[in-house]
């Protein structure tokens, strides 16, 4: 059997690659944290970033808190691979519920803030797909969405843990016009 483990995707001048892998490794310019507005790293891909890049992410980003979801703000990375970290939120609460519609914004936000900096290369998790409990199908939509509004001339990854997540997110973006 075929394992996919990394897919190019377009749509008008957007591209976008989906891959499984670790968010944490990510080695571009930014990863984006799906934060809560409060900017707590407990749980989750924040509980993630900060146990692989250091407290010192949390710490700075308390600095900006609170976040309204809609904005999103950027730290330094500790000791990840990537220049920064892009904080933005996807729930109110830490573990609190996220919908397409906070999905949708907090992606746009995160690419607003992408193009404040000058990156080129950024790295998303699906989301509000982890402890927001939105599905990977809903997740990648509200992202897309985002992506062809702001995405053009970025390196936009969106990593997964699972290859059965992979084809959910391929198929689902196939099926919104990507090829």
């Amino acid at each position: 059997m075929y394992v996919m483990t990394r897919v190019e995707l377009r749509k008008g001048n957007v591209k976008i690659i989906v891959e499984v892998g670790d968010l944490t490794e990510f080695s571009g310019d930014a990863i984006v944290n799906p934060a809560n507005t409060r900017l707590l790293m407990g749980g989750g891909v924040a509980g993630a970033i900060k146990r692989k890049g250091g407290e010192e992410i949390e710490r700075e980003a308390l600095k900006y808190a609170p976040v309204p979801i809609g904005k999103a703000v950027t730290t330094g990375a500790g000791k990840l691979k990537c220049r920064y970290v892009i904080h933005a939120p996807t729930v109110e609460e830490p573990a609190s519920p996220s919908s397409p519609e906070k999905v949708y914004a907090a992606t746009r936000a995160a690419l607003e803030e992408a193009r404040r900096l000058g990156i080129k290369s950024i790295a998303f998790p699906l989301m509000g797909a982890g402890v927001g409990g939105v599905s990977p199908e809903d997740s990648i939509a509200s992202m897309a969405k985002a992506f062809e509004e702001l995405g053009q001339g970025l390196d936009i990854h969106v990593i997964v843990l699972k290859e059965d997540v992979l084809s959910r997110v391929v198929e689902k973006l196939r099926s919104l016009g990507w090829s």
